[in-house]
């Protein structure tokens, strides 16, 4: 029944579907292994710092990927590189299959350094895909736009979320290494339905680019890759090893427990991205206006929490839920305007560039998380994420005023 309906529906459409279904499998799996990876070998004895570290190949390495993915993407289709992510995150996964004793500090960031190269080719893959599969004619075409672009990151985030508490709660049931099994054979499988139904030159410029290309030209990506950066770096310097830590060892919380919390955030932060196009009307103006006064609207909540007691848990989950609905709107609002200003013909290049500037900001908040927070403690953590937010607001004002505000706007509107 479900099959024949789905027969039914525009190619563009069914693509966009395979592409989606790849991309959650794909994110649930990158979520629960980030959560696997903090809390086991927290476990083992390792310090924040060098839990931190383990994650310094995974986002390096995605720096580099969004940097040649994007040249890639446009070369060879964007087929073939979500389905060379989805084969190295299962090599990643297999690398990680192997006795405890064996999982050595370059073993683990080894495989990291290929999970983060698999992610970044899926995400580049399918964000750029949106921008193919999308019309570009009619009234509504930012709209709409905006719309796919929203769904697909918000409902990304959202998995991610459901992988952090599938990771925290497979390592109290089934261990490390069968959790890293169980996800492996998933993968296999959406692998093998992707090289079926994938259309094989989804994406591929018809003029094959040089390498140098990959560098944008344009002043709107490139003000909006450095802004991006600034922003993912704000969240990741306190998020990504700081906040489970502390919780973990100032408050006892247990490993399915700070799973658990980090999974509920990041499943609202994807729902709250995915009605973006109808929240971004409540500040008026153009692109530039709108990028400007939510990021402003972001900076104040991390030095807000910094003032607060930390120790009063409460306190600490309601600021932390907040931050969460105001950074998936910037969030999702960044990713309509790079895939807005993005060439038609080329577009992996000029995301693939943009998506390198928000690795370099994961690399820069991951280190910045577990350092800052071995030396100085949870609250410096969010002082330094309040400042890159400043800054990152502050960055935008460089951006062209941009007609594309105001059809997005329009459209959301006659949703």
């Amino acid at each position: 029944m479900l099959a024949a309906r789905l027969k039914t529906l525009p190619f563009e459409v069914r693509q966009y579907l395979l592409i989606t279904g790849n991309y959650w499998a794909f994110t649930l799996t990158d979520g629960a292994l980030r959560m696997l990876v903090v809390l086991h070998f927290h476990q083992l004895g390792y310090s924040p710092l060098e839990v931190a570290m383990l994650f310094l190949f995974y986002e390096a390495f995605g720096v580099v990927t969004n940097l040649v993915g994007g040249w890639l993407g446009a070369r060879l289709g964007l087929n073939r590189t979500m389905n060379v992510g989805l084969a190295l995150q299962i090599v990643a996964l297999g690398m990680l299959m192997v006795p405890s004793a064996a999982l050595t500090v370059p073993w683990v960031m080894a495989a990291q350094a290929l999970s983060g190269i698999a992610k970044d080719l899926n995400k580049m893959s399918a964000k750029s895909a949106v921008k193919v599969l999308v019309p570009e004619q009619g009234a509504n075409a930012q709209s709409a736009l905006f719309r796919w672009v929203a769904l697909l990151t918000g409902s990304k985030n959202a998995l991610k979320g459901a992988g952090f508490f599938v990771g925290g709660l497979l390592l109290t049931l089934i261990g490390f290494r069968g959790a890293v099994i169980a996800m492996a054979m998933m993968l296999v499988v959406v692998l093998g339905l992707s090289l079926w139904r994938l259309r094989a030159d989804l994406g591929r410029q018809k003029q094959k680019p040089r390498f140098r290309e990959v560098f944008s030209k344009s002043r709107a990506i490139n003000v909006l890759s450095a802004a991006r950066m600034c922003l993912f770096a704000s969240r990741d310097v306190w998020f990504v090893v700081a906040l489970p830590v502390f919780l973990y060892d100032q408050h006892g919380w247990s490993y399915w427990t700070v799973g658990g919390l980090l999974a509920l955030w990041v499943i609202g932060y994807g729902g709250v991205q995915t009605q973006a196009p109808r929240l971004t009307r409540l500040i008026k103006g153009d692109a530039r206006a709108v990028t400007v006064g939510w990021a402003l609207a972001l900076a104040g909540l991390p030095a807000l929490l910094a003032l607060l007691p930390l120790q009063a848990v409460a306190w600490l989950v309601a600021g932390l839920l907040a931050f969460g609905v105001l950074f998936a709107i910037n969030s999702s609002w960044h990713s309509y305007l790079i895939v807005h200003y993005a060439r038609a013909d080329g577009v992996s290049m000029d995301v693939g560039f943009y998506y390198m500037a928000n690795a370099m900001g994961r690399l820069l908040g991951t280190v910045l998380s577990g350092w800052l927070y071995q030396a100085q403690g949870l609250s410096a953590c969010l002082w330094v994420a309040a400042g890159l937010v400043a800054l990152s607001a502050a960055m935008a004002v460089a951006l062209p005023k941009d007609s594309g505000r105001r059809e997005a706007g329009q459209g959301a509107v006659n949703e």
